[in-house]
């Protein structure tokens, strides 16, 4: 679905090539039979926004919003594994699906990387794509709860994921529980964080802590290592089924 991958770049840390490409982006959204028409619109209209902006302020504004604080983090396995081992296998089981389906990975990106897993699904069948959208459904819609708390037009995107999937999620139990959380953006909150890195009282006895997935603060997981798009134009490939 060439939806899955115009919303995958807009996800994405910002780059010129987005902006070399905003016509393509705007043309795919406006031809999609997935999104209802106020849902194309809202995604157009944050495309056109980006594409009169400068690309320093989107790009400053992008890690202003993502790479603050984990509740709107990019990582799947983020909000469900947290720093615990059991995210390293499912790094693992990851991986080995994207390989199964001969999506090849640079060793360095991050296999969970949102907009990294919506390019993936944008080259599978709808089926299987939709299955593994309604699979994560419930991080998709806490992500677009959290975004629109913080007023962000970045939360029609994930609003789209879940159009597209057809899950049906608790929205009630979502807002209630955003409603509880604590503001992570402040420098109180960040100061907080460090702290609470500085030391470790989990180490194995072996004295060989499990290593983090986890991107370290000074590296982010997307624009460190870019997603290395198979097309130059989403309008490159056509979808993998009949529209």
């Amino acid at each position: 679905m060439k939806i899955l991958k115009v919303i995958s770049r807009l996800l994405d840390y910002p780059t010129q090539s987005l902006l070399d490409n905003t016509d393509a982006l705007v043309e795919a959204t406006a031809s999609t039979k997935h999104l209802p028409p106020e849902v194309r619109e809202k995604i157009i209209a944050l495309i056109e926004q980006q594409r009169v902006a400068d690309i320093y302020d989107l790009q400053a504004n992008y890690d202003g919003l993502f790479e603050r604080g984990r509740y709107v983090s990019l990582l799947i396995f983020e909000h469900v594994h947290g720093e615990s081992r059991d995210r390293g296998q499912a790094m693992v089981d990851l991986l080995e699906m994207y390989k199964s389906k001969g999506f090849e990975l640079d060793s360095r990106q991050m296999p969970d990387y949102i907009p990294l897993f919506l390019e993936f699904l944008s080259e599978q069948d709808e089926l299987y794509a939709r299955e593994w959208l309604a699979d994560v459904a419930h991080i998709f819609a806490l992500l677009e709860e959290r975004l629109d708390k913080r007023e962000s037009e970045f939360a029609v995107l994930l609003r789209s994921l879940l159009i597209i999937s057809g899950a049906q999620v608790d929205r009630k139990e979502i807002q209630e529980t955003v409603a509880k959380e604590q503001a992570e953006d402040t420098l109180e909150a960040i100061d907080k964080e460090w702290e609470d890195k500085e030391i470790r009282f989990d180490d194995p006895i072996d004295g060989q802590s499990c290593p983090s997935n986890r991107p370290a603060p000074q590296l982010s997981a997307n624009k460190e290592v870019p997603i290395n798009w198979h097309e130059a134009s989403v309008n490159n490939k056509s979808d993998s089924i009949q529209r």
